[in-house]
């Protein structure tokens, strides 16, 4: 039984208490009251630290996230021609990092790194949606440029460390139509990941869920999952193992904005809220 479900069921004035019994040679402990999951992708703190701390915190984890996606692609291509382990390469990387950064900055701003993210749960709160907080449209209009300056920096950095062209713009085409729906599908399954998670109260498991979706969905979706306007416009600005041209950007971007829709769909039916009892 949880403190929570203890102060339910215990006498008004008295504290709740452990029903467990006492180990030997141990005292009988209080047990704390439950504090709720750390916040991640989808949730802002329920005490918000100040709106420039979010800010700062969004810029970095997307720059760092980029970092890790450029630095890792330039690294395997320097280290191997097999394309496969190129790819296995800068998968990895960005699984462990993600990971790290949702885990460190989550409590601050929700470790959102994703302007999708950001935009979809201003509007699930805009709808009166159950679930975390979300954040106010200033918010979003603070975290979104937040975000897309992180990611122009994040790829600025990792062709630094590698003597790379500090801003190369990408020959990389990625305007197939295949790769759109690509987006698309990633992008869906991203917002139904997160906020499903919100809509279940399973957000702490956010750092190992998210990052292992975004690990696997560099390989089963054709555009190797970009989900991220803020990351795809950041991956413009270097002509590398994972750039995108400019002329590519804005196709993913506008099928990313149709996947979070789906995907936002897809929450409404699949986790719809029960109906109250009559």
């Amino acid at each position: 039984m949880t403190a929570t479900d203890a102060t339910e069921h215990d006498p008004p004035g008295e504290p709740a208490t452990s029903r467990e019994p006492a180990t030997p040679g141990a005292s009988t402990a209080v047990v704390a009251p439950r504090i709720d999951p750390r916040p991640a992708p989808g949730a802002t703190p329920p005490q918000a630290p100040p709106l420039i701390a979010r800010a700062a915190a969004e810029l970095v984890g997307t720059a760092g996230l980029v970092a890790v996606v450029v630095g890792s692609g330039i690294q395997a291509t320097e280290l191997t021609r097999d394309v496969g382990l190129q790819l296995l390469a800068n998968s990895l990387a960005t699984v462990f990092g993600l990971g790290v950064l949702i885990t460190l900055l989550g409590p601050v701003s929700g470790a959102h790194f994703n302007p999708v993210v950001t935009l979809a749960e201003w509007w699930t709160a805009r709808r009166g949606g159950p679930g975390a907080p979300g954040v106010t449209l200033r918010e979003a209009a603070v975290y979104v440029p937040a975000q897309l300056v992180g990611a122009i920096a994040g790829a600025i950095l990792a062709d630094a460390m590698f003597g790379e062209p500090l801003v190369k713009w990408s020959t990389h085409d990625r305007s197939a139509g295949h790769l759109l729906l690509g987006e698309v599908v990633a992008t869906a399954g991203l917002i139904l990941l997160i906020f499903g998670l919100a809509r279940t109260d399973r957000l702490r498991f956010a750092p190992v869920a998210v990052a292992s979706y975004i690990g696997a969905a560099y390989w089963f979706t054709s555009s190797t999952s970009f989900a991220n306007p803020a990351v795809t416009v950041g991956r413009a600005f270097s002509d590398t193992f994972a750039g995108i041209a400019p002329g590519s950007v804005a196709g993913f971007v506008g099928m990313q904005l149709v996947g979070a829709a789906v995907g936002l769909t897809l929450v409404a039916v699949i986790f719809r809220a029960s109906a109250p009892a009559r």
